[in-house]
């Protein structure tokens, strides 16, 4: 790398829609769903699945969602992520070339590289949204960088930070947003992080581990160390150090299953309804540390929909909490880590 040579930091997040409509949200699914990384199956069922099922039948029930999830500023993924990069790029200053990318729909990867080679960069930092590794989403993160680097015919060094799960920075931050609640006041906090399904967690296993006993994610070692699974549950228990919650007081679990086979476990409905109906649990906190920005699986999903099956099943109040956003000291956090110096 050249003596004045910038530094391009890629701000990747999973993606989103281009409006709440069912064309659009059509367009996202079958982009979303297609890749192989996410629905790990052959190529003619996947096909077949996604443009015969799942993208015709579930984009209007979706887009549905996303007109209630939508603000004036659109899409609040997007907008976190472009008010986020915009305030790192501010922090690293102008020896670096800060751009947002989403992996699925605009503004795509591609984009964003190729903004950065025209800003004549010499090695490119990739860090994307998702504090815990998982194949569907770092994995396919990356894998696409790569392919969209693979075409060029000078590819600058390149740096991949794959997760960050334990990282001081983010779970100070996590904690810092739950000490706006009484958490004494909760009969019960959960943790509920995306779920992967089984399949992929064995795929990830290098070392005949995955799934072998009922404690194998409890831990993070060398062995799991790529285990999503497990990073779920090393970010669960920093926040809760954090704010000195006893085992007993909370739950990891999984939310957004897709189709039938077994995914991460426990389930997070099943979860809020074991509480309600079978604890007498009336108040809950929930923490969605997989996701950086709120988003349909935090604000509608949890925040709406989980809510109204708790009180449905005889609970009182659910409290979510907040994620990290474009708050300012998140973009202080990620600009640290991402300064050279």
């Amino acid at each position: 790398m050249g003596p004045s040579s910038k530094t391009g930091i890629l701000i990747i997040n999973l993606g989103t829609p281009d409006a709440p409509t069912r064309p659009a949200v059509y367009r996202y699914l079958k982009e979303f769903l297609l890749d192989p990384r996410v629905i790990d199956i052959g190529a003619v069922a996947r096909n077949l699945l996604v443009r015969g099922i799942i993208a015709p039948f579930r984009s209007g029930k979706s887009a549905q969602a996303y007109q209630e999830l939508w603000t004036e500023n659109g899409s609040p993924l997007k907008y976190y992520g472009q008010n986020l990069s915009a305030q790192v790029q501010q922090l690293l200053g102008n020896e670096y070339v800060v751009e947002l990318a989403m992996r699925y729909q605009s503004p795509s990867i591609e984009s964003a590289i190729q903004k950065m080679m025209q800003a004549k960069v010499g090695r490119i930092k990739i860090f994307s949204l998702f504090p815990q590794y998982a194949s569907a989403t770092v994995g396919s993160v990356h894998e696409e960088v790569m392919r969209v680097l693979s075409r060029q015919q000078v590819i600058p060094a390149v740096e991949f930070i794959s997760s960050y799960a334990t990282w001081p920075a983010m779970v100070e931050l996590y904690a810092q947003n739950a000490r706006q609640f009484d958490l004494t006041s909760y009969d019960h906090i959960l943790f509920s992080y995306h779920g992967v399904p089984q399949r992929q967690l064995r795929k990830a296993d290098a070392f005949d581990h995955c799934l072998k006993n009922a404690d194998c994610c409890q831990t993070l070692t060398p062995t799991n160390q790529f285990c999503y699974s497990a990073q779920c549950y090393a970010t669960t228990r920093g926040i809760a150090d954090k704010l000195d919650l006893k085992p007993e007081q909370y739950t990891v679990c999984f939310q957004s299953r897709l189709g039938r086979d077994p995914w991460t476990q426990p389930y997070t409905v099943r979860t809020i309804e074991a509480l309600a109906k079978e604890k007498g649990a009336k108040r809950l906190l929930v923490f969605c540390p997989a996701f950086t920005a709120d988003c349909l699986e935090t604000t509608i999903e949890i925040g709406s929909e989980y809510k109204e099956d708790f009180e449905k099943w005889g609970g009182h109040h659910l409290d979510l909490v907040p994620s990290l956003n474009d708050s300012p000291a998140w973009a202080a956090a990620i600009a640290r880590l991402l300064n050279d110096e």
